[in-house]
């Protein structure tokens, strides 16, 4: 029985391939296009309003495509509209010889991946009970996690052998590449459409009613999204059941210190990656070295996870973000310096040891956010609480990116990364004043 049971969970999981190729795509992408744009003459500042651009396009695609795939009552047309799109908007950036029109288009980009992400949750859990969702939720991140990772790994492939040999300029290395990413998504949208389960079996407002009980029993849903930092699908169904004026009656001094904290460390972070890609180039390093960097980061995320699992039922949560927090807080301007100090070799070797290290931070922070967010709030706001950190994340991000491109264009990288620094060591004093002791008095005091 087991065996046939995993036969049949394979096969109805099948179309997850496709959807992991427009994944590869959009995860290649999001490195590719700032150093495209780059290419063309783009500043940090204007890298930094890509990646901004990027973050809050999302949110309002994913809210108006959920509320268009609710009324349909159905889910495949959206899969295939961000997988046809996707495939049309990279074709498109091979076209453009602007670092606006990059802009634009990445923009537009972000907002048709929304049009999927609303329904990716429903579709997964289709004739599943609903004890064995966070499962399905954890398969749907399985994919995507390593669709993205495949991205970025292809793309320092590329970058790192199309010059040499097919003789190709860095701006036909990266047009092409956006090229074969329009293909991955396209073939991927032909897979979507063979094998995607046709008929639906939940809808939208029962999948919003059960996911809120489970959210405010253990907070599972936001566990099993906890290696996307901020995104289009987690915005919408944070933002789909948020009810405001319960949480705001109902939250604990200690919960909105802490809701503040992770903004302002989300803003932080950006502050920090928005201009990455601008600073990387400038500092002598090439495309394909970059990207082997952001993997670096990402592996030493995808590595982490399960430890940090582990680690969070003997460990206190609080403390290991704290020194999560702390760690890059101190390699954000070790980056700045390490480019613009040390040899070419020492410089990479260097900074490939920090990339990893932030990628380990961030599946710390990843992993212990929601768990304190669900501690510090009483059963009746946990998923309103949970909804709120989610939405909060996402306009952190996109403010920071800005205001990361801003600094560094006006004075330097330097003082940008140490500005990120700077926010997120502030953020970490805020958060460990929201200290266990101090959180079950609350609690007590709430429920």
């Amino acid at each position: 029985m087991f065996d046939r049971q995993s036969s049949q969970n394979s096969a109805r999981d099948r179309w997850l391939i496709g959807w992991a190729l427009g994944y590869a795509a959009v995860g290649a992408s999001s490195l590719v296009v700032p150093l495209y744009a780059i290419e063309l003459g783009a500043s940090a500042l204007f890298v930094g309003l890509i990646a901004a651009t990027a973050a809050f396009a999302g949110a309002p695609g994913a809210i108006l495509w959920g509320r268009l795939a609710t009324r349909a009552k159905r889910r495949r047309p959206f899969v295939l509209v961000a997988l046809i799109s996707t495939a049309g908007v990279l074709g498109l950036l091979t076209a453009v010889d602007s670092p606006t029109a990059v802009l634009a288009a990445n923009t537009l980009l972000w907002f048709v991946v929304a049009a999927a992400a609303p329904v990716l949750n429903l579709i997964v859990v289709e004739g599943v009970p609903s004890h064995r969702w966070d499962q399905r939720f954890g398969v749907l991140n399985h994919y995507q996690g390593y669709g993205w990772l495949g991205g970025l790994v292809v793309g320092a492939v590329w970058s790192a052998l199309a010059p040499r040999l097919l003789g190709l300029d860095a701006l036909a290395v990266q047009r092409w590449f956006l090229l074969i990413s329009a293909v991955a998504a396209a073939v991927g949208a032909v897979l979507v459409r063979v094998w995607y389960p046709e008929h639906s079996t939940v809808s939208a407002e029962r999948f919003a009613r059960l996911s809120a009980g489970i959210r405010r029993q253990s907070g599972l849903i936001g566990r099993s999204v906890r290696a996307v930092p901020y995104g289009p699908s987690r915005m919408y169904w944070a933002l789909h059941g948020l009810d405001l004026s319960e949480l705001r009656t109902r939250v604990n001094p200690t919960l909105l210190r802490y809701l503040a904290a992770a903004t302002l460390f989300f803003v932080g972070f950006s502050v920090f990656f928005g201009p990455l890609p601008a600073y990387l180039i400038a500092a002598g390093r090439s495309a394909d070295e970059v990207f082997i960097l952001f993997v670096l980061s990402s592996l030493g995320s995808a590595l982490s996870y399960a430890r940090v699992g582990s680690l969070t039922t003997t460990h206190d949560s609080r403390e290991l973000q704290v020194g999560a927090l702390a760690t890059r807080g101190l390699a954000f301007p070790l980056v700045a310096v390490v480019g613009t100090r040390l040899t070419a070799g020492t410089s990479f070797l260097v900074l490939g040891a920090t990339f990893l290290v932030i990628g380990v931070t961030w599946a710390v922070i990843a992993v212990t956010a929601t768990g304190i967010v669900t501690r510090l709030a009483s059963d009746r706001i946990r998923g309103d609480a949970l909804g709120a950190y989610t939405a909060l994340a996402s306009l952190g991000g996109g403010i920071g990116a800005a205001l990361g491109g801003v600094v560094a264009t006006s004075f330097g990288y330097v003082t940008a990364f140490a500005l990120a620094g700077g926010i997120v060591v502030t953020a970490l004093v805020v958060v460990w004043s929201s200290g266990e002791k101090s959180v079950r008095g609350q609690l007590l005091s709430t429920q």
